[in-house]
């Protein structure tokens, strides 16, 4: 079984690990009232996707 002769430093270990970071969701625009919304999902302002009105926009309070 390989075993590591030295310690690795934390500076090495922390090199590995840059790439782990969460990345912000691409957000779109809606097509019927302009408002960021998530691609392939309702617009949560006018109920609409793909131009078609799925359900009554949800109202906030």
């Amino acid at each position: 079984m390989a075993v590591p002769k030295r310690k690795h430093s934390a500076q090495r270990r922390d090199k590995r690990r840059t790439h782990y970071v969460i990345k912000a969701k691409g957000l779109g625009k809606c097509d019927h009232c302009g408002q960021p919304k998530m691609p392939h999902r309702v617009c949560s302002k006018c109920g609409y996707y793909a131009g078609k009105e799925i359900h009554a926009p949800i109202e906030t309070y």
